[in-house]
């Protein structure tokens, strides 16, 4: 009988074994294959392991959209309304060439969204909204709300497609004609290789961290707006001004707040007079590195918006190595400081907005 009890307690400890075996390994294969994706991955380290916490996207979705209806759906916000409530899979939206002419609103609850466009000049999706005109409920929509895509949802990425607001460009002065093409609100969103047109307002960089790599961000007045922490690396900023513009307005109101945009390695082209940074609020930060500026820039460079609030003593505008035959006037206010290294390097890498723990090597 001893013999027995004693065979019996070595058989349960080693299937014990086994069983706690296959399940580190399952645990680990599924973390290793989210890290290779690219996709938000949990911490590594041995806590993680050992109690197999599950942190981020499991599985992959394709939903194919045609405007033709060659795919699963002839609407982009159709493909996006079949993703359930509180996703947890990499869902990969593949747009076909054509135009869709559509509002698209991503929800917060939908994460781990991808459009994937066939090209920017083939793929576009486009409406026509203005702050003034009226929503469903017959209020004015107001700036924010003019979006023609517009996303809450974290973890998103766009690649290859355009997103325009085709309502005229405004005459400076005139009011309610902001009309934005696309607005990010999400955090930790990836856009490569993506275009953005309009005039006033094109791009809302809203909320949360967001990085834009080989973008193409075209407008007149205040054509990137908001309170986003966000780079743009290697982009286009391509002003269609007629008789006076400007390209971002950032809104960070906190002196301790983390939230600014970084211009890397961009390069500013088209029509000015142009102011290329206006102080939207109070502690307004603007970083132009390795920029080139073309002969668009106005005398001064900078606004402080509304030339009361004594912005000019609490913004931070920088700018370091930039060149051009407009650079000079980029430098052209006491409060837009040319840059040392030291000061100029945490606007330089995609550390600026964390992206080492979710943008891939290969992408950044």
């Amino acid at each position: 009988m001893a013999s027995f009890i004693f065979s019996f307690f070595l058989y349960s400890f080693f299937l014990h074994a086994f069983i706690s075996a296959a399940s580190n390994y399952h645990t680990t294969s599924a973390l290793s294959s989210v890290s290779s994706s690219g996709s938000s991955t949990p911490s590594s380290n041995s806590t993680t392991h050992r109690r197999h916490k599950w942190v981020g996207p499991s599985g992959h979705r394709l939903i194919r959209v045609d405007v033709h209806g060659h795919g699963d759906f002839r609407s982009v916000q159709a493909a996006v309304d079949s993703v359930p409530e509180g996703n947890r899979m990499n869902v990969l939206i593949q747009i076909s060439a054509g135009c869709y002419i559509e509002k698209v609103t991503v929800p917060a609850s939908k994460p781990y969204i991808t459009f994937q466009g066939e090209g920017r000049d083939v793929t576009v999706i486009e409406w026509h909204d203005r702050a003034c005109d009226r929503g469903p409920d017959g209020q004015q929509l107001r700036t924010y709300h003019s979006a023609s895509v517009s996303v809450f949802a974290p973890y998103f990425t766009a690649r290859n497609i355009s997103f325009k607001n085709t309502a005229p460009a405004p005459m400076p002065g005139m009011q309610g004609w902001q009309a934005v093409a696309f607005r990010i609100s999400g955090d930790k969103a990836f856009l490569s290789g993506c275009g953005f047109y309009g005039a006033q307002d094109t791009l809302c960089d809203d909320a949360g961290r967001h990085y834009f790599k080989e973008c193409y961000i075209e407008g007149s007045i205040d054509f990137i707006f908001g309170n986003g922490r966000s780079m743009y690396k290697d982009c286009e900023l391509h002003s269609i001004a007629t008789r006076f513009g400007s390209i971002a307005a950032q809104d960070r109101n906190i002196a301790d707040e983390k939230t600014g945009f970084a211009f890397v390695n961009c390069r500013v082209t088209g029509t000015g007079p142009l102011y290329v940074g206006r102080a939207m609020g109070q502690y307004s930060r603007i970083v132009y590195a390795y920029t080139y500026f073309d002969d668009v820039v106005a005398h001064g460079g900078w606004d402080d918006w509304d030339h009361v609030s004594n912005k000019n003593k609490t913004v931070f505008f920088g700018v370091y190595k930039c060149y051009g035959p407009g650079a000079g006037a980029v430098r052209g206010v006491s409060w837009a400081r040319e840059l040392d290294y030291d000061t100029a390097h945490p606007f330089l890498a995609k550390s600026f907005v964390n992206g080492r723990h979710w943008i891939s090597p290969s992408d950044a």
